[in-house]
């Protein structure tokens, strides 16, 4: 029936209205056509195929890249009562054969598979006996080889249209510039497919990016301070871009009593199991990992993503730092980076075994990466604007909204610098230059003879901060490029020309001077997103009564409710059965299975003067 769909959004996973998109993706599925869907993480876009695999006969077959990510949500569909089970590695012989069993009989309404196992014969021909409802191919950026999530196995997936013509697909991603689209298209031989592109704007997330700021351990100490002052008790999640400084940032974190546990390739398979189930079956945990960390998360409370380093691209960082606040309240997208990770990553990029095609959309994407960092107008707008939407205006959600960058003519000093590159033989690194400016008493210096030079002693108006800075600019701009051997030595491009003869002006950012780190270790208590009192104490009983029921049942506290819900459930005091079940991720099953508990704990903090007592009743 028409409003079957509606139906089940409301009864099963407990929302009232569908968003953006959503309707007319499910329509098209349920009408047997193929579907393209890119929309943002948090935006809804699991309900997009989930929904017609509940109600279209048969079995709905979704491929997912990463066993936990499998796990999470068909925890999270049990929870609401639909039939759903997973087959991946982690199941003994006998427990796949039971689910393949229950898979023939039509018990089954999604069935979540690696795209490994999918491409078995014996999986193809399990499929090939069972009534399907629909394939959907989650995370389907996976298929492009120029993507820094690329998946082999899931450019053989065009075997489900070829094996299955008749079966309607859905393919979904997050995170899709216009070549990615154009290749998932035509890798997954969905050229019939409808296409819905949704905003990629999550508004939801304040963006903040920094500089790294000269002496050691300084980025650390910002990071500290950033997460004391902001997000005490909060999860969140701190990129990193070697397994070494992983180890160190995690180490240095639990130090000051943060619960922060590392995570990358170079740990043990148990170690790395351990410390991703902690990050998402606690509360309050920080993970310090590499990009190989985040893609299979789906915490939907995640309060914050820092990024120590600089991503290689802004696909890379628009996907991480979509991992904060999916749950639609306020997270932060907070990055420090400085001049030696564009070094490193311009020395990577022309080291790589690459063939020429790929370095040149690889540089293009660092460059545009390196553009959001450097920018003085409103960052949404050029994130937006990479992935061709536009924002009309500016966010005020940014920090170049909040408190606009100041900017300085720099063209004498540019000119400084640039001069003193061209006469040390365009062979040399950032620090040795900046000695040579500064005037440095350095035996090496006067090895070279480069202390006879004009350019000694000419710069001594600014400090080591700002010649770095400046110099970080100069190579962000493409006026000084990194040498390919290795050593960092700089050398000037023909873009340089028009600012050494003075034909143009060059503003740069002034980079602004950090605050000193408090050395205390003493943290506030963590806070819900309220002010007021009584609701931050109803909010702590709320998560304490969630964490019962998900310690109880092996979940994350999430699956049980997601904190949107929970704040919901604070404004609204609902004092029945009937009020709890309009409130936003309350289905009938959860309904049913928590109602009461939870009405009870609102009854016994006040909600409307009424003392606690068991809550059955719906009037």
């Amino acid at each position: 029936m028409d409003n079957q769909p509606l139906h089940i959004l409301h009864s099963v996973f407990g929302y009232e209205r569908f968003r953006g998109p959503q309707a007319e993706v499910i329509g098209a599925l349920m009408a047997g056509g193929d579907a393209l869907v890119l929309m943002p993480t948090g935006g809804g876009k699991s309900l997009c195929f989930q929904i017609p695999a509940i109600a279209r006969p048969g079995t709905g077959i979704v491929v997912s890249p990463l066993i936990a990510l499998m796990q999470d949500q068909v925890a999270a569909l049990q929870q609401a009562g639909v039939r759903a089970e997973f087959l991946n590695s982690t199941l003994d012989a006998a427990q796949a054969r039971a689910i393949e069993a229950q898979l023939l009989r039509g018990e089954l309404d999604l069935l979540y598979v690696a795209p490994e196992r999918l491409l078995l014969d014996r999986t193809l021909d399990l499929l090939a006996r069972t009534k399907l409802a629909l394939f959907a191919i989650d995370e389907a950026h996976c298929v492009s080889q120029w993507g820094h999530d690329f998946r082999p196995e899931y450019m053989q997936l065009s075997v489900l249209h070829e094996r299955f013509p008749e079966v309607p697909r859905i393919a979904l991603t997050a995170t899709a510039d216009a070549p990615t689209r154009r290749e998932i298209v035509a890798r997954l031989k969905l050229d019939a497919a409808r296409v819905f592109i949704s905003s990629f704007d999550r508004p939801n997330i304040r963006y903040r990016i920094g500089q790294t700021n000269a002496g050691a351990g300084s980025a650390r100490e910002q990071l500290l301070r950033f997460i004391r002052d902001e997000h005490v008790g909060d999860a969140g999640i701190v990129y990193c871009l070697s397994r070494k400084r992983v180890d160190e940032v995690a180490a240095g974190l639990a130090a000051q009593g943060l619960d922060a546990l590392p995570y990358h390739a170079g740990l043990g398979a148990e170690v790395r199991a351990a410390n991703q189930s902690r990050f998402i079956n606690e509360e309050g945990v920080v993970i310090v990992a590499t990009i190989a960390f985040g893609m299979g998360i789906d915490k939907p409370n995640v309060r914050f993503v820092a990024h120590l380093n600089l991503p290689k691209s802004v696909e890379a960082y628009y996907q991480e730092t979509g991992r904060a606040g999916r749950d639609g309240l306020p997270a932060d997208a907070w990055m420090l980076y400085g001049l030696q990770d564009v070094i490193t990553l311009r020395q990577m990029l022309e080291r790589s075994e690459s063939d020429d095609a790929h370095k040149r959309v690889e540089r293009h994407k660092l460059d545009a990466m390196l553009g959001l960092c450097e920018l003085t107008s409103c960052r949404r707008q050029a994130l937006l604007a990479y992935f061709a939407e536009t924002l009309p205006r500016p966010c005020g959600n940014c920090d170049t909204c909040l408190e606009a960058p100041e900017t300085w003519d720099a063209t004498v000093p540019a000119q400084k610098a640039l001069s003193c590159v061209h006469r040390t033989g365009q062979r040399f690194g950032v620090n040795y230059l900046m000695d040579v400016l500064l005037g440095k008493d350095d035996e090496r210096i006067k090895r070279f003879g480069h202390d006879s030079l004009s350019t000694f002693g000419i710069g001594t108006e600014l400090g080591q901060q700002e010649w770095r800075g400046i110099f970080r600019q100069l190579i962000a701009r493409g006026l000084l490029a990194v040498d390919l051997e290795g050593h960092g030595g700089l050398r000037l491009t023909d873009l340089s020309r028009s600012v050494l003869r003075g034909e143009e002006r060059l503003w740069l950012r002034r980079d602004a001077k950090p605050e000193k780190t408090k050395k205390t270790k003493t943290a506030r208590v963590a806070r819900g997103p309220f002010t007021n009192e009584t609701d931050q104490k109803l909010w702590d009983a709320l998560r304490a009564r969630r964490l019962e029921f998900a310690k109880k049942q092996g979940v994350p506290p999430y699956v049980v409710f997601h904190d949107a819900t929970l704040a919901e459930m604070v404004a609204r005091r609902p004092q029945t059965l009937s009020d709890l079940a309009h409130v936003s991720g309350v289905g009938e099953r959860k309904l049913a299975a928590y109602g009461a508990d939870f009405i009870a704990v609102i009854r016994a903090r006040g909600g409307d003067g009424a003392e606690a007592e068991a809550a059955t009743g719906t009037d």
